[in-house]
């Protein structure tokens, strides 16, 4: 069964979050993910607080881009979330966008050997390990946490190219993609996250989560066409029946958890929760 979750958009203010996650939490939500958008909101900060607020629903963070932060700082805060809040942190990770590195003096000359050796770095702190590394980016030496996760934490990398794609199935616990646009370009997708979980002789269970812009109500077909710059992200118009069959679409091509992203126009973020759970879910 296809895992359903929502996005709390990075446009909409900080100060939303509490009450949007509370609703996500007594909605019986599965998942509610956040994003790190430069120059928004911070996605450690929204994540710690949004599970604070919050008993059960599981948190996502999509994704943090590596660039800003040295490796052993994202696994401390990454480790002291997984044992406040057991078993309800998906950490993401990614290069991030090009533009917005450059703009704050962070961009890497290869975001790939980047996002590689950071990944590799990352995985082995949280499992606990004394880490020395010497790449190109990454440098540490004899670091180890004090306090690991008590329990695996999966670590999901962002990907889209080829490249990418085929570095989080050999690295990555978990594939985020937010710019597949139809069920055919998730099975290229796929196909490149398998091609690297070969190289990296990985055998056990690679979620991949799917992100589907969804609008409903009378407006919904404008809303959507008033974000069409919004990168190639797949999306869908209409009442619930319309979401869910697109959500299912999705999910026999290969997503395992499907997140609907509302506009950042969205009239009603605690109503679109809602409709999530009560109207779309039932229909998977």
């Amino acid at each position: 069964m296809t895992t359903l979750g929502a996005v709390f958009r990075p446009q909409f203010p900080p100060e939303r979050l509490r009450a949007m996650a509370r609703v996500a939490d007594e909605a019986g939500l599965a998942e509610l993910w956040l994003w790190e958008d430069c120059f928004d909101a911070s996605g450690i900060a929204s994540a710690a607080a949004a599970l604070a607020w919050t008993e059960r629903v599981g948190v996502g963070i999509g994704l943090l881009p590596v660039p800003l932060r040295n490796v052993a700082l994202t696994a401390m805060e990454a480790a002291t979330l997984a044992r406040l809040f057991p078993g309800r942190l998906v950490l993401g990770v990614g290069h991030g966008a090009q533009s917005w590195m450059g703009q704050v003096g962070a961009r890497a000359e290869s975001p790939m050997t980047l996002l590689e050796e950071y990944v590799i770095a990352l995985r082995a702190l949280l499992a606990g390990q004394q880490v020395t590394s010497s790449g190109r980016y990454v440098h540490l030496d004899d670091v180890a946490l004090s306090w690991p996760p008590l329990a695996p934490q999966p670590v999901y990398i962002g990907a889209r190219g080829p490249r990418s794609l085929r570095l989080a199935g050999q690295h990555g616990d978990g594939t985020l993609l937010d710019a597949v646009d139809s069920p055919d370009a998730l099975r290229e997708a796929r196909a490149m996250i398998d091609k690297g979980r070969q190289a990296g002789d990985r055998t056990e269970p690679h979620r991949v989560v799917v992100s589907l812009r969804a609008a409903t109500g009378p407006d919904a077909e404008a809303r959507l066409a008033a974000e069409s710059g919004f990168g190639t992200m797949a999306e869908v118009a209409g009442d619930a029946q319309a979401i869910a069959d697109a959500v299912t679409r999705f999910g026999e091509a290969g997503a395992d958890t499907v997140i609907l992203v509302p506009t950042a126009d969205e009239p009603d973020p605690e109503g679109f929760l809602r409709f999530t759970v009560d109207k779309v879910q039932p229909l998977i």
